[in-house]
């Protein structure tokens, strides 16, 4: 056994009831991550997830906040249960679900019905009176992070700044009309979803905190590359009806600035060197997707629907 494995078990005692599993009875599997070592650990006393943390994710990561708001999560009952988590390293455990499908962009359009079970398991944790510490706010982050990448030296894409400053009048039509804030995921990538056929699960609590939840909504959409008739199964699945021209205003304005947040966190992981992906890539096509939407012909409306109510 390696020692990363060996590092991997060693937290795994930290858990209830696994204080004396031994190395060599476990089988360990690597699962995915961009930033985080991920394992699934299958033990004489149970199967459970081992999560250590990726080097540099302490500069914008609140472990302690992440902690509080897995619990809450699992209270909420969209999330497995953490077994043993520590705030100083960031090193997790939690409860595996069995037979569930990790989810993809190519599994959201070909498995029937997923949107919509996706749409439910949102609508289940932003309604389900928990609170999270922190609170997502995205025109803050988005100065936090770039403050980040100023000390990194690090390159732009061209027309960056531009495309904020052209998000003035987001901001002012959200600011209009806000909502009550909800206990939200704020990164749904399609891999933080595991669907076994009936429910929809969701993990990964890194950058949650009260948001606006509709956030959570158009992210994911954006992440699953979701059409138009998935994009609205998923908006049935989480409001039970048809949204109204604000709510869809709120879902298409979320669909742009999570790629302009995003943008950001995968330059980020470029100037950090992470080797998971072309980050740069990541970054660059977010832009221009970002870009797109913003000067589609129809998102001056959504706005305008935003800031009507």
């Amino acid at each position: 056994m390696t020692e990363h494995q060996e590092r991997i078990v060693r937290a795994l005692r930290n858990a209830p009831g696994f204080a004396g599993v031994k190395a060599k009875d476990c089988t360990i599997s690597r699962l995915g991550g961009l930033t985080n070592l991920v394992h699934r650990v299958v033990s004489p006393v149970g199967d459970v997830i081992v999560r250590i943390p990726g080097e540099g994710t302490e500069e914008y990561i609140d472990r302690s906040v992440e902690i509080t708001n897995a619990n809450a999560a699992h209270r909420a009952g969209v999330s497995p249960e953490v077994l043993w988590a520590d705030a100083n390293s960031g090193t997790m455990v939690t409860r595996t679900i069995g037979g569930i499908t990790t989810m993809t962009p190519e599994l959201f359009k070909s498995r029937a019905g997923s949107p919509g079970r996706a749409g439910e398991a949102l609508a289940r944790l932003h309604n389900s009176g928990e609170s999270f510490d922190f609170r997502f706010e995205l025109f803050s982050m988005i100065d936090d992070y770039l403050a980040v990448l100023s000390k990194k030296a690090a390159e732009l894409p061209d027309g960056y700044h531009d495309i904020v400053r052209a998000s003035e009048p987001v901001k002012e039509a959200l600011a209009a009309n806000p909502v009550p804030l909800a206990p939200c995921h704020c990164d749904p990538l399609c891999e933080n979803f595991l669907d076994d056929g009936e429910v929809m699960w969701i993990v990964d609590w890194e950058y949650s905190g009260m948001n606006d939840p509709l956030w959570d909504v158009g992210d994911l959409s954006v992440e699953a590359g979701m059409d138009e008739a998935q994009e609205r199964e998923l908006l049935i699945g989480y409001f039970g009806r048809e949204p109204t021209a604000a709510q869809l205003g709120r879902v298409v304005i979320y669909k742009a600035m999570c790629d302009l947040l995003w943008t950001l966190w995968g330059l980020i992981q470029h100037a950090d060197g992470n080797p998971a992906e072309d980050f740069w890539a990541y970054a660059t096509n977010r832009f221009e997707r970002c870009k797109a939407l913003m000067q589609s012909p129809a998102f001056s409306g959504h706005v305008a629907a935003v800031r009507a109510g």
